[in-house]
């Protein structure tokens, strides 16, 4: 069953996926965001698209593995994300993932342009390499 991982921020939403077999992950697309209802139709259409059975969002959890703000904005964004998506939907501890595809990004020799426009839907990617990994 194909799965999707979410890197959800508040002006863009990293979207990744799974390869059929569950093995890697793929970074996809990012969102720009607009607003909640633009912006859960258009996980919805390429839930749809990738056939995702399961959608995995990083949970903000902070570096003392508190949950403060980010995450409460998260639980929100997952209940509302439930209305609109049937299949299950996993949390997975999210810290420090844009800041490592940052650095994956910055030693590739990546412009500070071209960063912006890919990191969020990396951090994705290893939001659910992190939650293939402990699934296996």
């Amino acid at each position: 069953m194909p799965l999707l991982a979410l890197d959800v921020g508040t002006k863009r939403i990293g979207v990744a996926v799974a390869d059929p077999g569950g093995t890697f992950a793929l970074p996809v697309t990012v969102i720009e965001r607009t607003n909640i209802k633009d912006d859960l139709q258009r996980i919805a259409q390429i839930a749809s698209e990738y056939a995702a059975g399961e959608i995995v969002v990083g949970d903000p959890v902070t570096l003392s593995g508190q949950r403060g703000l980010a995450a409460e904005k998260i639980d929100r964004f997952v209940e509302q994300l439930q209305r609109v998506y049937g299949g299950a939907i996993h949390r997975v501890d999210e810290r420090m993932t844009t800041a490592q595809a940052t650095k994956t990004l910055i030693a590739a020799d990546v412009s500070r342009a071209k960063r912006k426009t890919v990191v969020d839907k990396m951090a994705a990617a290893l939001i659910l390499e992190t939650y293939l990994a402990r699934r296996r």
